[in-house]
């Protein structure tokens, strides 16, 4: 079975569509224009606005002219993560998906039906002209993995209708009324560098096999960064076995949890055999620590071998003093990361986190990015606060950029009283009525249109933000069922 076989047949073709198009962030060129065709193709008004965002609009169908409009919400870019066996150009490459079972998944890499499932779904309703339903535009935005750049740059008065349904929600059975804010920060230092000298041995350091996943959705599942363990071998290495530290780098994405790090030292000849049982007893406790969490983790402490053809960078092979590399060490094992703190208001949410992302020692410049998150600005701003007092401790200096607030959740809603008593009449169960630690763009969006009456919903996905990516199946009829049937719900005016 592929993904051609797979019911519904009008959105999974849709999906096929959007994953031949290579779409990373930031590099949303290709699908932009796939969207652009796909509507003149179509018959239906499809047009960018000036940043670049792709907005599509259909009539109502008859009889439906006096509905509220709605628009129908999604983004085009994708988390462009693979497993470092995976031979993949984000760029250039396509996504090969496969059937596991009840399961779509992609080979080696994520699978992007975070959020091209929910435009798949968007599409689909586009080209049903039997549908029943009012006024509809379709806006799907760019850059929403790295920025939310798109939702900020949306003008006022583009779109007409009054109601949004966002399509990036990730479980389904749930309606999402609230999301958190967010907050970029990014710590530079600099190290003082020291020549190396004949009684030491190059050795490589990696950490990898994590889980990793969405810093958002699956920051509660509490698993190991690698960027944290990496920091506490090292840490062992360097105080207890005299090891030299060269560079460190780690995680790729800010709103992926890290899954891989890679470090590079130098071993005093002679104390091979001390630092690698340092090394082990330091990963073991780790190991013992995330065994249910990230049971495939390993730790590989090895002489440093060279590719071939590589040649030696005089510049690459300085180490930083030793002092430096504690302050280092210890800033980045001193820096908030995962769940800071739990919700009152709903039971079983994350309120704020904090996401170690990406971490770099290399040629005596040392960088720690990491994203924040709250939906409580008061307790995000307090967090950033604990992260510059870390990173000032350690002599570096923390640059905060592209806050944004969370979507505040409204009990009150019309469109969700709708959408509750549409899934009551198709599943006989009411929804969960829920609020998301991830960034959702309906916060973003209610700025430049306050007037909007919002809920997000999907279907199932596990794992976004990694190649465990993968969509259940079956969920996406329901979610499909769902959406036909709320938009021919949609009261009058």
């Amino acid at each position: 079975m592929t993904i051609h076989d797979l019911e519904p047949k009008i959105v999974f073709g849709n999906f096929y569509g959007i994953t031949r198009q290579p779409r990373p962030s930031k590099h949303e060129e290709k699908i932009r224009q796939y969207l652009l065709d796909w509507g003149k193709n179509h018959g239906v008004e499809t047009f960018a606005d000036e940043t670049g965002n792709v907005i599509m609009r259909v009539p109502a169908t008859p009889g439906f002219e006096n509905r509220k409009g709605v628009i129908l919400q999604g983004h085009m870019d994708m988390v462009p993560q693979k497993n470092a066996d995976t031979v993949h150009d984000f760029i250039s490459d396509p996504i090969e998906t496969w059937v596991d079972g009840e399961w779509l998944k992609a080979k080696g890499t994520t699978l992007g039906a975070d959020n091209g499932l929910g435009v798949a779904m968007a599409l689909a309703i586009l080209e049903s002209p039997e549908l029943k339903h009012g006024p509809l535009e379709v806006l799907v935005t760019y850059d929403e993995e790295t920025g939310m750049t798109g939702a900020q740059a949306l003008k006022p008065g583009i779109l007409q209708g009054d109601i949004l349904i966002n399509l990036d929600s990730e479980t389904e059975g749930e309606l999402y009324v609230g999301c958190a804010g967010g907050l970029d920060a990014s710590a530079a230092g600099t190290y003082e560098r020291v020549e190396p000298t004949d009684d030491l041995e190059c050795w490589s350091l990696a950490v990898k096999g994590f889980k990793g996943g969405h810093s958002g959705m699956d920051i509660i599942l509490c698993r190991a960064n690698a960027n944290k363990v990496a920091a506490r071998v090292l840490y062992a290495l360097v105080t207890k076995a005299g090891v030299k530290l060269l560079d460190l780098e780690g995680g790729t994405l800010r709103n992926a949890i890290p899954r891989e790090a890679f470090a590079t030292v130098y071993v005093p000849k002679g104390g091979a055999d001390k630092a690698k049982a340092v090394a082990e007893a330091a990963f073991a406790e780790i190991k013992a620590e995330y065994a249910a969490t990230d049971p495939d983790c390993q730790c590989v402490f090895e002489p440093y071998k060279c590719a071939e053809g590589e040649t030696c960078d005089h510049e690459e092979c300085l180490y930083a003093a030793d002092a430096d590399a504690v302050r280092m060490l210890q800033a980045i094992l001193a820096c908030p990361d995962g769940v800071e703190r739990m919700s009152d208001q709903m039971p079983g949410l994350v309120e704020t986190s904090n996401n170690m992302a990406m971490v770099k020692i290399y040629k005596g410049e040392f960088a720690v990015k990491s994203l924040l998150r709250s939906s409580v600005d008061s307790a995000k701003e307090a967090l950033a606060t604990k992260m510059d007092c870390v990173f000032a401790l350690a002599g570096a200096k923390v640059t905060f950029t592209g806050g944004y607030s969370g979507w505040a959740p409204n009990a009150a809603s019309p469109i969700l009283h709708t959408m509750k008593e549409v899934y009551v009449h198709l599943y006989g169960k009411e929804p969960a009525v829920m609020a998301i630690h991830a960034g959702l763009e309906c916060g973003i969006l209610s700025g430049a249109y306050p007037h909007w009456d919002m809920v997000s919903f999907g279907p199932t996905l596990m794992s976004p933000h990694s190649p465990d990516e993968r969509a259940y199946i079956p969920s996406v009829q329901k979610a499909w069922d769902f959406l036909k049937a709320v938009l021919e719900a949609i009261p009058e005016k």
